[in-house]
C-alpha cells in the first residue's frame, strides 16, 4: 500500500498561494486538499493548478458549497462543477454532496452524476461524511452504501460521533461497511458533543484518538491488503474556528492549526507509512 498524505488550504488562506505550497511540501506532504467554490474564477483555479505543477505537489479537489435548496438547480451545478474539473484533472475528487433534506432518490441521482463522471473522466470521486450532507450520520449512510454498491466514501467519522453523541458502539455494522467502503481519511478526531476535540496531542483528549485509530487502522489494514497498487490518502483536517474553539474576548486559537495538522500527519505516516 502507498499512503499519500494531503495538506488542507482551509485555515490556511492567510498564506500567499506559492508560500503555503512550498510550506506544505517542506512539512512533508504530499499535495493540498483545496476546496473550490461553484463560482471560483477561473483565473484562481489555474493559478492554482500551475502552483501545484510547480512544486511537484498533488491536489484533492474538495467540492462542498453547492446549496441550492431545488433539487433541479441544485443538480445543474453540482454536474457542472464535476465537469469544470475536469479540464484541471486533479488526483481526486472529496466531494460534499446532496443535502440532509433531500430525498434519498434525489441524493442517490447526485451520487450517479459523480459515478458517471468518474467513469467518462477518469477522476475518482469520493463521498464525504458530513453533516448537512446526504451522509450526515451512519445509519443514513449505510443505507446508501447498502444500496450503492459502487458507492466509495471519504470517512470523517468526526461528524458522526457529534452527531450520534457516541463513538457509535451500537451501530457497529454501519461503521463495518463504511470502513470496507473508504478511500480517502480525513483525519479529524471528533467527540461526543463536537466534531473536532481541542488539541488530540494531550491526555485527556487520548480516548477520542484512540476510537479514530482504531477506525483508521481498519481502513489501513484492508488497503495493505489489496497488494502493492493500493493507495489510502489521508488528509488531516484540524480546521479554524469555529471548529477550533477561540479564548473568549481576545478570539485568539487555543493550539495551533497548522502544528496539531503536522503533528497528525507525522502520527499516521509512522502508524501507516
Amino acid at each position: 500500500m502507498e499512503l499519500k498524505v494531503f495538506c488542507p488550504h482551509w485555515g490556511n488562506e492567510n498564506i500567499k498561494l506559492g508560500e503555503f505550497f512550498r510550506l506544505a511540501k517542506q512539512q512533508g506532504y504530499d499535495g493540498i486538499e483545496y476546496g473550490f467554490t461553484d463560482d471560483s474564477p477561473t483565473s484562481k483555479v489555474d493559478e492554482i493548478f500551475n502552483t501545484a505543477a510547480k512544486e511537484d505537489m498533488l491536489i484533492i479537489a474538495q467540492h462542498y458549497d453547492t446549496n441550492e435548496a431545488d433539487y433541479h438547480k441544485h443538480y445543474e451545478v453540482y454536474n457542472s462543477w464535476l465537469w469544470r474539473m475536469n479540464n484541471y484533472k486533479p488526483f481526486n475528487i472529496n466531494s460534499q454532496t446532496g443535502k440532509d433534506f433531500f430525498s434519498f432518490e434525489e441524493n442517490a441521482s447526485l451520487i450517479n452524476a459523480a459515478t458517471k463522471f468518474s467513469q467518462d473522466s477518469g477522476i475518482k470521486v469520493h463521498h464525504e461524511t458530513h453533516r448537512g450532507k446526504f451522509s450526515f450520520a451512519a445509519h443514513i449512510t449505510k443505507q446508501y452504501l447498502q444500496k450503492i454498491p459502487d458507492l466509495q466514501i471519504t470517512l470523517d467519522a468526526s461528524h458522526w460521533v457529534c452527531v450520534a453523541e457516541s463513538f457509535l458502539k451500537n451501530q457497529q455494522e454501519a461503521m463495518h461497511l463504511a470502513i470496507e467502503r473508504t478511500e480517502h481519511i480525513h483525519a479529524r478526531v471528533g467527540y461526543e458533543e463536537g466534531p473536532q476535540v481541542p488539541d488530540p496531542r494531550v491526555p485527556e483528549w487520548q480516548y477520542a484518538l484512540d476510537m479514530h485509530l482504531n477506525w483508521w487502522d481498519k481502513i489501513a489494514a484492508r488497503k495493505t491488503n489489496e497488494g502493492t497498487d493500493a493507495v489510502l490518502t489521508i488528509t488531516p483536517e484540524f480546521g479554524p474556528f469555529p471548529y477550533m474553539v477561540s479564548m473568549p474576548f481576545t478570539q485568539q486559537p487555543i493550539t495551533n492549526q497548522w502544528e496539531v495538522n503536522a503533528y497528525m500527519m507525522q502520527l499516521l505516516r509512522e502508524r501507516y507509512g
